[in-house]
């Protein structure tokens, strides 16, 4: 059983303590915080304790760290605890500033384990399209549209759709404001017509190797009754849209099927009911939800056991620092 100690009290933190909940033969956790309030919240809402110094937390002899504060610490907490020798998993984004990033790539030259919790690529319907693109069913990817999840998420898609790993890309960008409904909230829906501002970022990334992401998200399209998410990947022999793949058989003549959200035999100790009650009851939307957010966070932190020995990050620390830069990228082209 893998042990997790979870730095951090907020909404993000909360995921990692209802992962031990929903999977609890496989993972135990405790939460560090900086109150006796928050500690009460968390355990009322995840099951799990908390303590409020650091030498409780290295009493319960955590595996590794999972740090899950708000974005402008998480670089600086990361660091505290690398410092102390335990493997470090961070929230996203791994850092707010490039200096943040320069010192946690130079603690990991210098021996320290680092990893990164991205995990929209692991949401099961995503996983399964990326899986067809990269198997070549569209032949080579060539461009891409995602208005599917904001700024280091979306990097980690792109890279991985269009297979473009550190290449280098320029970015041209706007943000667009404007006045909609809101419909919905972390807190249930919204039915009182009140409006809500909408910011919106469209971005055109250009790689060296000509291919190009078309990059179009506003926050809204998180909860909203009346904003979809979508993703298109384009290749020579085809396409991946949303739920569904386009491409030529060996005959070239058309073919499509519907991508349907798989769980790979690697995380079928993973499998849920609801999981399984996912895919017999597809949609053809896109639909991303907490359920799946909470399966993609599992495997990552499953994969962390096969790290601890030795074995691959589960997402490399490379990754997440292009990830960030994109993001600064596009805070830039919005000036």
């Amino acid at each position: 059983m893998l042990s997790y100690l979870i730095v951090g009290s907020g909404y993000r933190a909360e995921y990692f303590g209802r992962v031990t909940q929903i999977w609890s033969g496989l993972f135990r956790a405790l939460y560090l915080c900086r109150s006796a309030e928050k500690a009460d919240h968390l355990k009322r809402q995840t099951g799990v304790d908390a303590v409020l110094t650091a030498d409780e937390a290295l009493a319960f002899r955590p595996d590794f760290v999972v740090v899950a504060v708000d974005r402008g610490h998480v670089a600086e907490v990361a660091e505290e605890w690398a410092a102390r020798g335990l493997p470090v998993m961070t929230e996203t984004p791994v850092g707010d500033t490039e200096e943040k990033l320069r010192r946690l790539c130079r603690l990991q030259q210098g021996g320290a384990r680092i990893t990164c919790c991205e995990q929209y690529h692991r949401y099961p319907i995503l996983a399964a399209g990326i899986e067809a693109v990269q198997s070549g069913e569209i032949g080579t990817p060539q461009s891409m549209y995602i208005s599917l999840a904001h700024d280091y998420h979306a990097a980690s898609l792109i890279r991985r759709a269009l297979g473009t790993g550190d290449e280098p890309y320029t970015v041209q960008g706007a943000c667009s404001r404007y006045t909609t409904a809101a419909t919905d909230s972390r807190y249930g829906a919204i039915l009182d017509g009140s409006a809500a501002e909408e910011a919106r970022d469209a971005a055109l990334l250009r790689f060296e190797s000509g291919k190009t992401a078309i990059y179009d998200f506003s926050p809204l399209q998180y909860r909203s009754y009346i904003r979809a998410r979508h993703i298109t990947v384009r290749g020579d022999r085809g396409e991946w849209s949303d739920t569904t793949l386009y491409g030529l058989d060996s005959r070239n003549r058309p073919v499509r099927r519907s991508l349907m959200p798989d769980i790979p035999e690697k995380y079928s100790c993973l499998d849920t009911q609801y999981l399984r009650d996912l895919r017999k009851t597809w949609r053809p939307e896109l639909f991303l939800d907490t359920q799946q957010d909470e399966y993609a966070i599992a495997t990552l932190l499953l994969d962390m056991a096969a790290y601890l020995e030795g074995g691959p990050s589960p997402y490399p620390l490379w990754e997440a620092v292009e990830d960030a830069r994109f993001w600064f990228r596009l805070e830039a082209s919005r000036r």
